[in-house]
């Protein structure tokens, strides 16, 4: 797919629920904000949100990690003019920057004039991306020697009742989100390859899946 197909295809999908989004998606999202408090950002600390939607996550991020520098990227226009009014709003654009890119082919010199980030985190945003494999090696290509990628998304749940599982993928499904059931045996290959730890949970029963990658500091 390409970005502009990619671009009208989430324009689409969110061109109106973009101004009820963080309303609705706080009941279901779950461990946002859990990944936001482990990223340990320090002062200094350059961070990128891959799939940043409407900037609540880098708000929040911002508010508790003031002395670091945060950028994100996401494929929709729609949801970055929600971003940009948040920031705006939130008097933080100094501190936050975004732009639109394509996470599986992202170079974030030529968008924001940095080549590596200590923190990377992608919250809900790889089960909306078919080439999510590709967006987890660029980040992994983006990190500082000692950098972390966190990652939060839909798990497989199943260690929550079948019906629940079901109905969950089906809705899901409408807003063209599939879990990526292949995640945690794509990051031990990836962490094995670049000689990187690897942390990995299901929480919430397996609802959700909680990764941290964290790349050797030389």
């Amino acid at each position: 797919m390409t970005m502009v197909s990619s671009t009208d295809l989430m324009n689409r999908t969110y061109r109106h629920q973009r101004h009820f989004y963080d309303f609705t998606r706080k009941y279901y999202l779950l461990g946002r904000d859990r990944m936001i408090a482990q990223l340990a950002a320090r002062a200094g600390d350059v961070v990128l949100e891959i799939g940043c939607g409407t900037g609540r996550n880098l708000a929040t991020a911002a508010a508790r990690y003031p002395k670091s520098r945060l950028y994100g990227i996401d494929v929709s226009t729609e949801m970055l003019t929600s971003a940009i009014a948040r920031i705006a709003r939130a008097g933080l654009a100094s501190q936050i920057r975004v732009a639109h890119a394509d996470a599986t082919r992202f170079d974030p010199r030529p968008l924001f004039g940095v080549a590596r980030f200590e923190r990377i985190f992608i919250s809900y945003s790889l089960s909306m991306i078919p080439e999510w494999r590709a967006v987890i090696d660029s980040s992994i290509s983006i990190l500082a020697p000692g950098g972390e990628l966190h990652i939060v998304d839909f798990g497989g749940q199943e260690r929550l009742p079948g019906v629940f599982r079901s109905l969950l993928r089906r809705w899901l499904a409408l807003f063209h989100v599939i879990p990526c059931d292949e995640m945690e045996q794509v990051l031990k290959a990836r962490a094995q390859a670049a000689g990187a730890s690897l942390a990995f949970e299901r929480p919430y029963r397996d609802y959700a899946q909680y990764a941290v990658l964290r790349l050797p500091a030389t």
